[in-house]
């Protein structure tokens, strides 16, 4: 499957499963951004209803999601479904109906009752997607993103991006390549006010980083699109981190 006819498999069970409830479908993340890559990218869309989802809808919804593995992205789709009451106004941090990444998967199709109905709750990462959406979502069915979607306050999309980068210091060994990007497009926002990708972030970062940086984001960024596995060598990660984050901490004050 193309990502075209996923997102059309999306649309069409979407639109069968919740009927009048459907708002609408917004894809965002790294392919509305111009960085998705099929091997490192996962595919990113929120789902607005204007009523409580039911049990059943809920299994339907994640059923759904789970045909469609086999033919996803190896990182998988993510999904969050929200009421359109918390969208506008916006509310944070942001309540949601229903949630899947690949980081659930195994638990979903273990037990997909137990999973649809303790599956919501409160997620300060819906700030950061929406804040993407109003900037350069896609309407994949339903309303304008404009009528459904309010400014999320400065404040909360910077508490936001600031909980996706926590661990950057303890986990950045890790996983390399999500933390320096992140740190890169983070940076990006405090300073410059500018709502980037990863990969975006990363060019950032060789524009404004001292010129010592440059091998790391270089091979962070060839990672990123797929070109080559990334190597750390001798590069001082935390290190990275630590300055980073120091630096953010120095454009928030």
């Amino acid at each position: 499957m193309t990502v075209s006819e996923i997102l059309s498999s999306i649309k069409e069970a979407n639109t069968r499963i919740l009927g009048s409830k459907l708002v609408g479908i917004y894809v965002h993340g790294s392919y509305v951004l111009g960085c998705f890559t099929w091997e490192k990218s996962d595919l990113d869309y929120m789902v607005v209803v204007n009523a409580p989802l039911t049990q059943s809808e809920k299994e339907a919804l994640i059923t759904h999601i789970l045909s469609l593995d086999p033919y996803a992205p190896p990182k998988g789709l993510e999904m969050s479904v929200v009421l359109d009451s918390v969208c506008s106004p916006f509310i944070y941090p942001t309540p949601f109906q229903l949630h899947f990444s690949n980081a659930h998967k195994a638990r979903a199709s273990a037990d997909l009752a137990e999973y649809c109905a303790h599956m919501n709750g409160d997620d300060p990462d819906l700030a950061a997607h929406f804040t993407i959406i109003r900037h350069a979502g896609q309407v994949l069915c339903g309303a304008p993103i404009a009528d459904v979607f309010a400014d999320v306050p400065k404040a909360n999309y910077i508490d936001s991006i600031l909980y996706d980068i926590g661990s950057a210091k303890e986990d950045i060994t890790g996983d390399p390549v999500y933390f320096i990007l992140n740190l890169c497009r983070v940076a990006a926002y405090v300073e410059d006010d500018l709502v980037l990708s990863k990969a975006q972030g990363g060019q950032w970062g060789l524009e404004k980083l001292p010129d010592i940086y440059d091998p790391m984001l270089h091979r962070a960024l060839d990672a990123y699109a797929a070109r080559t596995a990334f190597c750390a060598g001798d590069m001082n990660l935390p290190a990275f981190a630590d300055m980073m984050l120091a630096r953010i901490k120095k454009g928030l004050d």
